[in-house]
Formats: structure tokens, sequence, C-alpha cells
């Protein structure tokens, strides 16, 4: 069975233009634009039925087109936003209506662990709970835990990012790794398998099979990263489609990662 014929949801990808107001505090500026039509043809070429449209760190808490791309695709679209705990619970309503499912907290390039446990972001993941939404981390593996486990305690869904980001060196070895397969226990995480590129192929290849096991395929899920930001010469969609046969070669569970997992969270 090849992953094309089988119902897949990609997970995780960004859409933006340049006329959009990109915040001074970006870590890169794209010289291109990552339209919400490129990204419904790229579903389109690669036969992939839905897609998960996630907050850009370019954009802050500036969710206006992604928003714009669930409203023209409501079918095929869910989001995951990016938001300001202090001012934006009274925007959860107008998110929810237009198909967003969860809150992206990325904290790429060693930004402060938000304090999940007390103020805004206390009230901001009760009210994720109540509505059945996740939280979706984006941070390096050595402090991983620092995010998960306040959310664990608090009863949130988390999803974490691009196989959690282990470092390179050490690998495999990488303590934080160990810490997340850690929480499989508790059914409340999942862990997208993506973004290979930010760490290598081989740690990739080597993680993938612990976190099925630790985890199931039923809290795993695939995703393109589309449209590899800042890798974007070297990577294509059509070369994330394949490599999930790679990570995960059982059919049965590579069905489950591509497509069940993902229908149930994402809502579709």
């Amino acid at each position: 069975m090849s992953a094309t014929s089988v119902f897949i949801v990609d997970t995780h990808a960004h859409v933006f233009h340049r006329g959009l107001p990109f915040v001074p505090s970006r870590r890169f500026t794209p010289d291109y634009d990552a339209s919400i039509d490129a990204y419904i043809a790229e579903l389109d070429a690669n036969r992939i039925a839905k897609g998960v449209l996630v907050a850009v760190s370019i954009l802050g808490n500036d969710n206006a087109y992604l928003l714009e791309g669930l409203r023209a695709h409501p079918e095929r679209l869910r989001g995951v936003v990016a938001i300001d705990p202090a001012s934006d619970l009274r925007l959860f309503d107008e998110f929810e209506a237009a198909g967003v499912v969860g809150v992206r907290v990325n904290l790429t390039g060693n930004l402060p662990v938000p304090s999940f446990a007390s103020g805004a972001w206390a009230e901001a993941v009760a009210e994720c709970v109540r509505r059945n939404w996740h939280i979706e981390i984006n941070d390096r593996c050595a402090r991983l835990h620092e995010s998960l486990a306040p959310l664990v305690e608090a009863g949130a869904k988390v999803v974490v990012d691009h196989f959690g980001m282990p470092e390179r060196q050490p690998g495999m070895e990488d303590e934080g790794f160990e810490r997340l397969l850690g929480f499989a226990p508790s059914r409340q995480v999942w862990v997208k398998l993506s973004g290979a590129y930010r760490t290598s192929p081989e740690i990739a290849r080597a993680a993938a099979p612990r976190l099925c096991q630790a985890f199931g395929a039923g809290r795993l899920m695939w995703a393109s990263d589309w449209p590899f930001t800042q890798h974007e010469a070297s990577q294509s969609y059509r070369a994330q489609v394949g490599a999930i046969a790679d990570w995960i070669p059982d059919v049965a569970e590579r069905a489950t990662v591509l497509g069940e997992t993902p229908r149930e969270l994402f809502r579709f």
C-alpha cells in the first residue's frame, strides 16, 4: 500500500504572503508567497484529503490569513492559532467557528517557557480543555517537559512538533527524548512525525520506532511542514509524503498515523 492510497491528513503546514505584516522580531523573512491556493494545490497534487494550517512565527499572533484559509475551505482545513492569552480569549468563539481546534506555543529560539499553571496562560489552558482543543508545543527536547508537565496536569491535550526536536548530538541519547517518552502513559500527548530536516533524517529514522512503541500509532501523526521554511531549496512535498513509509513501515500502523489519528484529533 502506498502512502497516497489511504486517507491522509497533513497535520502541519503554514500559509503566508509577502503583503502580510511580519513581526519585527522574526527569525527569517521569506522572499516568496506560500498562499492558501498554493497549499491546496499541493494537497491536490499529492492526493492528500485534509490539511491543518498552523500559525507561523513570522506573523506573531496575527491569525487573519490562516482564518481566511479555514473559511474558504471549511470541509478540508482545520487550524491551530497563536495567541496572546491576556487578550485573545475573547476571540475563541470566532476561532472555533472558523475551524480552529488548537493553540500553538512556538518556543523556537529558546524563548521563555510560559507559566501554564498560573495567570493568563492558566485561564487559556482551561478554556482549551473546556473546548476540547489541544495545545501544540514547538521546542527543543531538552526542556519539553517544562511545558508538557503542567499542561498534562491541567488535563490538556498536547501535541509535540517535529519528533520532539531532539538535538543532533546526543541524538537518541538526549535525556529530553527519554522524558518525552515518559509522557506516553498519560494518553494526553500526541507527536508529529515531521520536519526531519530540522533534526536529521538519521534521528527521524531512529526516533520513529521508539515513539511508536511508547505512544502507539494512535498518538502519532504525519505532517509535511510545508513550505519547509528556511529549508525550501532542499525539500519537496513529495519527499515528505514518501518519508513516512521509512519511518512507519507497518502498513496498518501507517494508515493510523496518516489518517485515523489526526481525523479524530482535528475533528474531520
